[in-house]
């Protein structure tokens, strides 16, 4: 990325608090890694930088460099608000940018993208909240929330108290505001899940007819699947599970099943995701989210855990003061359901059930509890499913940049020995999201304490979810229709083809 271009990235994102992907977490994830104590992996990475090939400006004076201290960008931006304070972006920002690092996306964040990210705000929801206080009913919206599985260990953490008590407290709140619907996502969570391990069953079975169906890669993480779709290509992006993430696939819950239960068009629904990553914003603006005819997007908002909290600092509100409000049902039940988690200590649980669902069906071996074998760091594990000391599953779990740059490199240098693989752009997973950890920096006990609380809810399969098979009798006509293929899968394409090259520098 050329000087140039960091200077205008900073331009179109001082108008509001989002960091974009490559921005925040190049800083942050460098000063995780490098300090973190399993970090001689590193040593390999010795290759020259990436250079800006994609690239056309004649006037980047860029130049690489070995030395870290000589790779800093050069720019210096106003660091401060019309208040005085240093703003929370320009605290990322503000740090050095190494080009190295800068490997979420191969051009700057384009000015409608910013646009419609600024839209993604406190303010945006205000606006909105508002127009329901005045009379004229025609631009009146039903404001409903999803959360996500993986914000609600930080608001029990936050809040102090259990999962189940701090999302009855997180629900109580947002009612307070105006929002008439709270509903869990773990629900789209179970439908992605299902949806990803009968894929990877598929592809396995395809796997000698067609050179592009493994190794799989998961589809959950926005920031994975932009780099994927801009820097990597074509080598990549047939690989992707098609399976919408669990975000998406809660927008087309909410604007197609449940807007038909209410008895409203999709574009009379605000629908608001409380997430745990940034990322999460730009995923929410894809295009195949956007029904043209309603002029209504799967998503309309989303709001990291961390601005919620803020939100409720802002409000001066008591955790004491607020009820105990049950979360909502799609269904309108007004019976309340227990929370529960997916297998793994991380909130993701993609690659265990996929793990443990394909070695059922393909091999008929029920497989009890996965053990993970660290590689070259925590970030970066495998599992083997094994018969007569022969391989027959062989998995892994890459989170983090650093990572996922190596793992690439060995899938072009054709030493790559998995089937599927379970990719996350934050180290330590979603539960370290950049949407609530302290000004972006990895928070070590913060994240443990999510992980304790999250593995104190009840595990439940997503194949025994009553509520997920009811969807899909009632809402998709089946699990094999072509309803659950139009509300449950999308597909990932190269954004700029002639960039996809087979001899990409690493």
């Amino acid at each position: 990325m050329c000087c140039t271009r960091v200077s205008r990235r900073v331009d179109l994102l001082k108008q509001d608090s989002f960091c974009f992907v490559s921005l925040t977490r190049c800083n942050t994830e460098r000063e995780s890694e490098e300090n973190s104590p399993d970090n001689s992996w590193l040593e390999e990475d010795k290759r020259p930088q990436m250079k800006c090939e994609n690239c056309t400006k004649t006037e980047c004076s860029k130049k690489q460099k070995n030395d870290e201290s000589q790779r800093s960008t050069g720019e210096s931006v106003d660091t401060t608000e019309e208040n005085g304070e240093t703003s929370e972006f320009h605290k990322l920002a503000g740090k050095r940018v190494y080009l190295s690092d800068c490997l979420a996306c191969d051009r700057c964040v384009s000015e409608e993208e910013s646009r419609r990210i600024s839209q993604q705000n406190q303010k945006e929801l205000f606006r909105i909240l508002n127009l329901n206080k005045k009379c004229d009913t025609s631009k009146h919206k039903v404001l409903v929330a999803s959360l996500c599985p993986q914000s609600l260990p930080y608001f029990a953490v936050k809040l102090n108290l259990c999962i189940p008590e701090a999302t009855k407290k997180l629900c109580s709140f947002l009612k307070s505001l105006g929002f008439h619907h709270v509903f869990d996502a773990t629900l789209a969570a179970d439908f992605s899940i299902l949806e990803s391990q009968k894929e990877f069953v598929e592809r396995y079975r395809q796997r000698n007819q067609d050179q592009q169906a493994l190794p799989m890669f998961t589809s959950a993480c926005p920031g994975w699947i932009r780099y994927a779709e801009r820097v990597l290509g074509s080598q990549v992006t047939p690989h992707i599970c098609t399976a919408k993430s669990p975000q998406q696939i809660m927008g087309s819950l909410v604007k197609d099943y449940f807007a038909k239960q209410q008895g409203l068009a999709p574009d009379k629904l605000y629908h608001v995701v409380v997430a745990p990553c940034f990322d999460k914003k730009l995923e929410a603006l894809r295009e195949e989210f956007y029904n043209s005819l309603q002029d209504s997007q799967d998503v309309d908002c989303v709001l990291t855990s961390g601005e919620i909290i803020h939100l409720m600092e802002q409000r001066n509100v008591s955790v004491e003061d607020l009820e105990s409000t049950p979360l909502d049902h799609v269904f309108g039940d007004t019976e309340e359901a227990d929370l529960a988690r997916h297998d793994g200590s991380g909130a993701e649980g993609s690659l265990e059930h996929i793990f443990k669902f394909s070695a059922k069906e393909l091999f008929g071996v029920e497989v009890e509890e996965i053990v993970y074998q660290s590689l070259k760091n925590r970030d970066f594990q495998e599992v083997t499913l094994q018969r007569d000391g022969e391989p027959l599953l062989q998995f892994a779990a890459v989170y983090g940049f650093r990572n996922i740059q190596n793992m690439i490199h060995k899938l072009k240098k054709g030493r790559f020995p998995y089937q599927l693989v379970e990719v996350l752009s934050c180290p330590g997973g979603c539960l370290n999201g950049k949407g609530q950890t302290e000004s972006g920096k990895v928070d070590g006990a913060l994240l443990q304490q999510m992980g304790e609380v999250y593995t104190s809810l009840p595990v439940q399969l997503p194949e025994t979810s009553a509520q997920v098979h009811r969807l899909y009798s009632d809402w998709l006509q089946g699990p094999e229709s072509q309803q659950t293929r139009e509300a449950l899968h999308t597909h990932y394409r190269p954004e700029n083809p002639a960039n996809s090259t087979a001899d990409f520098k690493w």
